[in-house]
């Protein structure tokens, strides 16, 4: 399979690529810093491409099997995820390939008794405003994408704690925040690329959200 990553090298990003190479598949990884590109690992099957997202057109799209989205931005562009969205949609409008994968956010998932968005317990802790604008953000560009049937798109929310690591055995979910035995919410990058590459191998998600986190 070939497979066009955007924001490889972040967190989630550069975790893609690495999983994505070593299940023996093509990778585009396509970044902003030709410094930061250069740091992926030396592999055969690996392209870096030093260019801005936004400017990718529907050939470049439909050159691939695949495009997983893992941009990320700073919190005072945070609309940029839904900008981004719409753009990829935009050009792929009527398409059923390549299949496009979003990282979305934990803050759309719902949880406690009364099912309320996590995004609103996030907005409670003080120390959450510098970065606020990225979950509200997130959970704008799932609504956006709810709204999207022809084309042929998933999303993946990881867990409350989403970070660098390897990846662990999983669990899933659909639209409710999860919690291991520990009561532990927490999701790796490596969790997360595992996922996401199980999902194109063999799809069993079409056009809908869903959660993964760590076991």
């Amino acid at each position: 399979m070939k497979i066009m990553i955007i924001g490889a090298t972040g967190m989630a990003g550069s975790a893609l690529v690495t999983e994505a190479l070593q299940r023996g598949h093509q990778v585009i990884a396509l970044g902003r810093s030709t410094d930061k590109l250069a740091q992926l690992p030396t592999n055969p099957n690996l392209t870096t491409k030093a260019q801005d997202a936004f400017t990718l057109t529907r050939e470049d799209l439909q050159a691939v099997d695949a495009v997983i989205d893992a941009f990320a931005t700073a919190p005072a562009q945070a609309y940029r995820h839904v900008d981004l969205a719409a753009h990829l949609v935009s050009e792929l409008r009527e398409t059923t390939t390549p299949r496009v994968a979003f990282i979305l956010g934990a803050g759309s998932l719902q949880t406690g008794e009364d099912h309320h968005l996590f995004v609103h317990d996030i907005a409670k802790d003080p120390q959450a405003a510098s970065f606020l604008s990225v979950p509200q953000n997130q959970l704008k560009e799932l609504n956006f994408l709810r709204d999207v049937d022809n084309v042929n798109w998933f999303g993946v929310s990881p867990a409350a704690d989403f970070h660098a690591g390897p990846a662990v055995p999983a669990i899933l979910g659909t639209d409710e925040l999860l919690h291991n035995a520990q009561q532990v919410s927490a999701t790796s990058a490596g969790t997360m690329a595992v996922t996401i590459l199980d999902e194109l191998t063999t799809p069993q998600h079409h056009q809908t959200r869903f959660t993964v986190a760590d076991k």
